[in-house]
């Protein structure tokens, strides 16, 4: 502050100096005016005034008071907690300053009357493409994998299109953030978490990178149940181990030069130094697998190298619950839109996996693993409700789960005091296809709701009634 009054005041005294009256016609008709030479100590002069009217209104911008608003009477499910039939949330900013039944509301505060609605932590969607897919079938449009089987230093983040029509559309559905992942290949990059407002893709990450991408294959649909872990898998796990070790020797030759000068120095290798957080198990890797025996594979490769491992995918996780469980593994379940890879199994296979994860102590989070039906996130987890999994489970699957699965539980995932303020207000239960969603904060900011889909709506309905 006395940095910033010292300035002014400089500032002051060089006008004084050469003349020119307050007000910015002064200014204005000073510099333009045909008389006036532009010799340094001029153009030296507009310089400072310039910086000065940055500096000037980047204080004023600091200055500004938090927003503070107050959602008042809702029913808060808080998902970690006790739900409150009767409370309010304040925000400042954009974190949840206090919750409770019973909050003091400041005067400056805009007030939200929530009778009637309900209010949930914003969904997290565990796999998505939003952002770097818009339509699937025009390929200049999809930017979710690199050319090549071995790409780890690869971000999908940094492809992002903030301006996407999807992401509009998703969050009017309750979802405020989402993993975006790359695929393809056997290493496909490195994914990052975003939030679905942002004007820059700097803007929209949360966090990134959050999981380095293995792909494993999906078997092909077939009436034969398979007994052996497929060549191909065994292949890509040898594959897998090779490249961990050369990693390792890399940074191993890489120290060892920079104790000796005699030694060489090793070439710089992006693949090799992109690994270097996973084989430390700083980086999580995500692995898509699917089959029975492929996932005790992929265990036994995770215990092996000490790699710290999401498992995504996992049709047959009810197959291997327990084992799952006792590695230790979290697992993102891919949309539930998919069919059964053997029909043996039955047509509600994918939507039975759920519950059975859960029951053997499987933490587990839902996914779109799409851009255009992402919105759709919060029907996946009501329909592995209806066969079997418990509501609360479900809640959790697409709130605190992933919040804690990709290390962002402490900011987001749940409604408590000092998270920040992603908050969606329902006229129902958030999993029910019925009901709307009627505010949607992000980082403590309501967010308009409209989006191409509304659009649409508004134009049909503007038709109709003409035509009455």
């Amino acid at each position: 502050m006395k940095g910033y009054l010292k300035m002014k005041t400089g500032i002051k005294k060089m006008v004084s100096r050469v003349n020119i009256k307050p007000g910015l016609s002064n200014f204005s008709s000073y510099f333009f005016s045909s008389r006036t030479k532009f010799n340094r100590k001029t153009i030296t002069f507009g310089v400072v005034i310039l910086s000065w009217l940055v500096i000037n209104s980047l204080f004023l911008i600091a200055q500004q008071p938090e927003q503070v608003i107050a959602i008042k009477g809702a029913k808060i499910i808080t998902v970690t907690g006790e739900e409150i039939p009767n409370g309010i949330i304040l925000i400042k900013g954009k974190l949840i300053a206090d919750i409770g039944p019973n909050v003091n509301i400041p005067s400056e505060a805009k007030v939200i009357e929530a009778q009637g609605l309900r209010a949930y932590p914003g969904l997290i969607d565990g796999y998505s493409f939003l952002g770097i897919q818009e339509i699937s079938s025009v390929r200049a449009t999809v930017d979710t994998r690199e050319t090549g089987d071995i790409n780890p230093q690869a971000n999908s983040y940094e492809a992002l299109r903030p301006d996407s029509v999807h992401i509009p559309i998703t969050r009017a559905n309750g979802i405020t953030c989402a993993l975006v992942a790359p695929t393809g290949g056997l290493i496909s990059g490195m994914s990052g978490l975003i939030k679905l407002d942002g004007w820059t893709p700097g803007e929209l990450v949360v966090k990134g990178p959050v999981a380095m991408h293995i792909q494993f294959p999906m078997p092909r649909r077939s009436f034969r149940r398979q007994s052996k872990p497929s060549v191909s898998t065994s292949k890509k796990i040898n594959q897998l181990k090779k490249l961990f070790a050369e990693a390792r020797y890399y940074e191993k030759r890489r120290l060892a030069a920079q104790k000796n000068t005699l030694l060489p120095y090793p070439d710089f290798d992006e693949k090799l130094e992109a690994l270097l957080p996973v084989v430390h198990g700083q980086l999580p890797v995500m692995i898509s697998v699917y089959a029975e025996n492929d996932i005790k594979q992929v265990i036994k490769l995770v215990k092996e190298e000490k790699l710290k491992a999401i498992l995504f995918g996992v049709h047959d996780g009810c197959k291997v619950a327990n084992e799952i469980a006792q590695a230790g593994l979290p697992v993102v379940l891919d949309s539930l839109y998919n069919m059964p890879v053997r029909w043996e199994d039955g047509y509600d296979a994918l939507y039975r996996n759920p519950a059975a994860l859960v029951k053997a102590g499987v933490k587990i989070a839902f996914s779109s693993q799409s851009a255009s039906v992402a919105k759709d996130l919060p029907w996946h987890a009501a329909k592995a409700v209806a066969f079997g999994l418990e509501a609360e489970e479900a809640l959790k699957a697409v709130t605190i789960n992933p919040a804690e699965i990709f290390g962002v539980a402490d900011q987001m995932g749940s409604l408590e005091k000092g998270k920040l303020a992603n908050i969606v207000l329902t006229d129902g239960d958030i999993l029910e296809i019925k009901r709307h969603v009627k505010h949607l904060f992000i980082e403590g900011q309501e967010i308009d709701l409209s989006n191409y889909y509304t659009e649409l709506l508004h134009k049909f309905e503007k038709r109709l009634n003409e035509n009455k």
